[in-house]
């Protein structure tokens, strides 16, 4: 397919009457059953024009019809969509990301949060990662790769390498089939960045999601400014993954620090990432799993000055939250066993679903069952290389707390 044809608007969208609120509130989904009619003509992937129930023109989008997510729009505009539209859309992300983060290795596109619905692009030092859930924006993966190395070159950043990891299990639910591998010439996978002063190994092809999650960059910070201050004798770091939270303990000064995690690949590159930085000596992994773990250290009347606790999205649908609350209680009720009267305690939830309120409302809920009692210090959510689009509530999903944790006396 030429690159014209894939610009061009080929149907009509009609949606119903007294449907598509959060669409008209500046939200990127129409769902199904909010259509009244779609016109002949349109392929799935393609564009669409999108008319209110009465012919007024609500914008442009993409339509799968293998998805319960029928459109996703790409514009409030019907009139112009072509390469240098995408351009637009692709230097406001990264003129965004200059003003707000440290762009070393930062996320460059966050999906509908950057009016680029389906597609994520994370930078790690002169490497791209490129995630591309949805059909319609899948189409035009090519021409954004190319544009977004030439609007990053203007800026003197050369990309030596682009790696796609399109293989989570949402692709099948657009009828499409999970993918990974390199766009372009083969490279080192194995990419080392260095975050907050901290330096790791990152693995594009085979570390979860993109490689690393960078959105907890400035949490990490945080714990790693409260080290610096209270200088702790001891930390424990759940859910460790590549051990990005027991690193920033110990590059602050905490004299010995437990990074726990499931997976034994995690750990192995954890105690690579350890070493990377000198910290072999004071910190330490364990394959182990968190639910069993935590009571056996409760057992053994081991007590922690800072526990943290990042663990993996409990639930991923709205059928699942009374699942998820019970893990979310039970490990933050673990953990402050765990925190000596008056440490510390990290908390956070990466689900979209468990919201500001109710993961909220299950903290006090499990401090209130081990009679203790929470000093908030810090409350934060996503870096803003994944920016929070109002509307689009979607786009707010971690939420990140330190409390100190006293006795009740």
């Amino acid at each position: 397919m030429s690159e014209e044809n894939l610009y061009q608007i080929t149907g009509t969208v009609r949606m119903k009457k007294g449907q598509g609120r959060s669409l008209k509130s500046g939200g990127a989904w129409i769902y199904d059953n909010e259509i009244d009619a779609v016109t002949d003509g349109f392929v799935n992937g393609g564009l669409v024009r999108v008319e209110d129930f009465d012919g007024y023109p609500l914008g442009c989008g993409f339509i799968n019809t293998h998805s319960h997510i029928r459109v996703r729009m790409l514009s409030r505009r019907t009139d112009r969509i072509d390469r240098e539209f995408l351009r637009m859309r692709l230097q406001n992300a990264w003129d965004y990301r200059k003003a707000v983060v440290d762009t070393a290795s930062c996320r460059l596109v966050f999906g509908e949060a950057d009016f680029l619905p389906g597609i994520v692009i994370d930078k790690f030092s002169d490497v791209l990662v490129v995630e591309s859930l949805a059909l319609g924006i899948d189409r035009l993966k090519p021409v954004l790769l190319a544009l977004l190395t030439e609007i990053l070159a203007q800026d003197g950043i050369s990309i030596r390498g682009i790696y796609e990891r399109s293989d989570a299990k949402v692709r099948l639910q657009e009828g499409m089939e999970r993918t990974k591998g390199f766009i372009g010439p083969a490279f080192d996978t194995k990419v080392e960045i260095v975050e907050n002063g901290v330096r790791y190994q990152v693995d594009v092809e085979d570390g979860q999601k993109t490689g690393f999650f960078l959105d907890q960059k400035y949490n990490r910070l945080a714990v790693q400014n409260l080290c610096r201050r209270i200088q702790p004798e001891t930390v424990l770091d759940c859910f460790t993954h590549t051990g990005s939270f027991a690193l920033n303990a110990g590059l602050a000064g905490a004299k010995s620090v437990l990074g726990v995690d499931a997976s034994d690949l995690a750990i192995r590159q954890a105690r690579e990432n350890a070493a990377l930085n000198g910290l072999s000596s004071t910190v330490s992994f364990q394959c182990a799993d968190v639910f069993d773990l935590l009571p056996a250290l409760e057992k053994e009347g081991k007590r922690f000055d800072l526990v943290v606790l990042d663990p993996p999205a409990f639930t991923k649908s709205r059928s699942s939250i009374k699942n998820a609350v019970k893990g979310y209680r039970e490990i933050n009720l673990r953990g402050m066993k765990l925190v000596k009267d008056g440490g510390y305690l990290a908390t956070c939830s990466c689900s979209h679903f468990m919201d500001p309120e109710l993961f909220s409302k299950t903290i006090r809920e499990a401090a209130g069952n081990v009679h203790k009692r929470l000093r908030q210090a810090e409350y934060k959510t996503q870096a803003p290389d994944h920016p929070i689009l109002w509307a689009a509530d979607e786009s707010y999903y971690l939420k990140f707390y330190i409390f100190q944790v006293v006795e009740e006396k």
